[in-house]
């Protein structure tokens, strides 16, 4: 695992505490294009009463804006946990060149855990996936949020 890898999911987990503190399931992203951080986004789905709002989605707006353009084929997407179907669909709708994630999904996750869209054969392009890093943070600050909420 690369050292950069390592420093933008820490950037990601920055993005997910966000979303612990709000509480939001604690889901961070940030979006890298030419080895800087160009957008960020964490859950607001309560806060939004959307329930497209995740961390992702927001992070693909935010990146589409700041380069001006739909395509983010030299961008990479570093998230906490394994982006839902509707999150991988719209990361290869903008064409993200890289997708770095911590923890699995294994109930909704769409890069391979229930489904694998962003590397079908059948769309018109593949992201390339590196799954676990920071893994063992990511999956904690989720148990914690989820073991918080049935407490209450």
């Amino acid at each position: 695992m690369a050292k950069k890898d390592v420093l933008f999911m820490q950037e990601a987990l920055k993005e997910a505490q966000k979303a612990f503190a709000e509480d939001e399931v604690p889901v961070g992203a940030v979006i890298v294009h030419k080895s800087r951080v160009i957008a960020r986004g964490h859950n607001q789905v309560e806060r939004l009463k959307d329930p497209t709002a995740h961390a992702e989605m927001l992070a693909l707006t935010s990146a589409t804006n700041f380069l001006g353009t739909k395509w983010l084929n030299e961008a990479s997407l570093y998230v906490t946990i394994e982006p839902c179907s509707m999150c991988a669909g719209a990361l290869v709708l903008a064409r993200i060149k890289n997708l770095y994630y911590g923890a699995d999904d294994p109930k909704a996750g769409a890069c391979g855990s229930v489904i694998n869209i962003v590397t079908h054969k059948k769309l018109n392009h593949r992201i390339k996936v590196t799954k676990g890093i920071l893994e063992d943070k990511s999956s904690s600050l989720l148990k914690d949020f989820f073991k918080k909420k049935r407490k209450k």
